[in-house]
């Protein structure tokens, strides 16, 4: 029990404090709209990003992050194996949803009120029900790479 709390309880405070640097520098204006930032728009943005441009912004954001996340192999602290990796990709992938949830949530121009398909302009294309698209498919992916990570 106390892996999986140290687990969650990861992935919670790191989404919350990516979060609030987000929030801090893209303000109102999401998905990068108001940065100086290159954009690429193409059919495979369309199809690996739900319609989204790919932003410089969230290239080197993601980019690092799944370093990071990636670290201990390269600095001898973890052994790379299949389950290691589906604990990282699980954590990254949960990273990115919660942290995704928490800009909305916890950013003053959003918040749960606006957190709607027409007030996300850069999700609406692929909301469903209540949330994005991406929540409902990659969170099971995520926990399934979670629940693998696990088992021996």
């Amino acid at each position: 029990m106390l892996e999986h709390l140290r687990f969650f309880g990861a992935v919670l405070l790191a989404s919350l404090l990516f979060a609030k640097a987000e929030i801090n520098i893209e303000g109102p204006a999401g998905w990068a709209a108001g940065l100086p930032t290159w954009r690429v728009e193409n059919r495979w943005t369309r199809l690996f990003l739900g319609r989204k441009p790919l932003t410089g912004y969230h290239a080197y954001m993601f980019g690092t992050l799944a370093f990071l996340c990636h670290v201990p192999y390269f600095v001898g602290l973890a052994a790379l194996t299949a389950r290691s990796e589906a604990r990282v990709m699980s954590f990254f992938i949960l990273f990115c949803i919660v942290e995704d949830f928490l800009w909305f949530a916890l950013n003053p121009a959003f918040g749960l009120s606006r957190f709607k398909a027409d007030a996300v302009w850069w999700h609406r294309s692929t909301w469903w029900l209540f949330a994005p698209r991406d929540y409902f498919v990659f969170g099971p992916v995520a926990i399934a790479l979670y629940w693998y990570s696990r088992t021996y």
